[in-house]
């Protein structure tokens, strides 16, 4: 009995041993870490916005890395200059090196600066950032002067006071290049139109001395100018062969079948100005009044170039007449438009489209 009970206690002992086992410290271990998050589970709080920028290919929000279009459809172009950064969107959702799994983006540590910089680089690199030509297409001018027959020789634009037809029409300019590019507004843009008036000591005003030293580039990038020696030419000496006899509008579209539709006699372009780019025969009859005159009136006599050449024909500038800034007399001041090709200005129709046109001008900036 005696061995018995010795035998008993020690069996006890095990048991209470066993009691404390189950309480094992390392039982509240193993439940801490049910509480941490898997590994590689740690963007399960992501926000939705974040989830769904990175599903689209975008990057996530407070990471965008300008994806700017490089597009030339400027009925869009309202925002910042879109063309002036070209930048190839990130299709895989943020993640380098991976094609495949998580699409999440991942957010860079210095908050995108770097896609910024190399935002910027791309500006410098962008054709459309040298924008810096362009004759006004009928188009625009149509929806400018709100009228289906445009501005005709009165260029004011809103503008009041001496000068207001030069004013205005640089206005004009500036209008069209920035709904083209948005922020090339800030150029300077001028229009190649001369003036009795304005120039040193209230002298004439000359289209030459008003645009610049150059160079000239089109909205798709291509040379037209040099300098201004080269714009004085009977066709722009240094221009890109594409556009050199059939200059193109603001959307960078060559001016004798913009649409596509077939050619259309719309080439002449008022400048008021000699060969030389300076103002022609001193005379307000060569320039609207300056500028600010639309009313038909046979009186009048602005002077045209030609933004593509009018072979074997060419009313006052004789047969195969083609000098892009000064060819001919038009009829007159009138708002008028006249695509079909009628061989040269109609004395009857006193109109700045009398001759095949429809009072288009030049624009050129100060800033390429």
């Amino acid at each position: 009995m005696h061995s018995g009970r010795l035998l008993f206690l020690p069996s006890c002992v095990l048991l209470l041993l066993g009691s404390v086992a189950c309480s094992d410290p390392g039982g509240a271990d193993d439940e801490d870490r049910l509480d941490e998050p898997a590994a590689g589970n740690e963007r399960r709080d992501a926000s939705p916005a974040t989830r769904d920028a990175a599903i689209d290919g975008r990057a996530a929000p407070g990471n965008e890395r300008g994806d700017d279009d490089d597009d030339d459809d400027d009925d869009d172009d309202t925002e910042a200059p879109r063309d002036s950064a070209v930048s190839t969107p990130r299709m895989d959702g943020g993640r380098d090196g991976s094609t495949g799994g998580d699409a999440r983006a991942q957010p860079t540590s210095d908050g995108g600066a770097a896609s910024g910089d190399a935002a910027r680089s791309d500006a410098g690199a962008s054709v459309g950032a040298r924008f810096s030509f362009f004759m006004t297409s009928l188009k625009a001018l149509r929806e400018l002067a709100k009228d289906q027959n445009g501005f005709g020789g009165d260029f004011r634009f809103g503008e009041t006071g001496d000068g207001a037809g030069i004013r205005g029409a640089d206005k004009i300019c500036t209008t069209i290049a920035e709904k083209s590019m948005p922020g090339s507004g800030a150029k300077g843009w001028r229009a190649f139109l001369s003036a009795t008036k304005g120039g040193a000591n209230g002298g004439a005003l000359h289209a030459i001395e008003r645009i610049g030293q150059g160079p000239w580039y089109d909205r798709l990038g291509r040379l037209v100018a040099n300098t201004p020696s080269d714009v004085a030419q009977a066709r722009p000496a240094t221009a890109d062969p594409a556009i050199k006899n059939d200059l193109p509008n603001e959307d960078g579209v060559p001016n004798h079948n913009p649409d596509g539709t077939g050619e259309v006699d719309n080439h002449h372009v008022l400048t008021g100005s000699n060969d030389k780019g300076q103002l022609y025969a001193n005379s307000a009859a060569a320039t609207c009044a300056d500028w600010t005159k639309s009313t038909p009136d046979m009186a009048d006599a602005p002077r045209v170039g030609l933004s593509w050449p009018r072979g074997g024909r060419g009313g006052g500038g004789g047969a195969g007449a083609q000098h892009w800034l000064s060819a001919m007399d038009e009829s007159g001041c009138g708002k008028g438009i006249n695509l079909g090709g009628v061989g040269g200005p109609v004395e009857s129709n006193p109109t700045v489209g009398s001759g095949g046109g429809y009072g288009a001008i030049y624009c050129f900036a100060l800033m390429p």
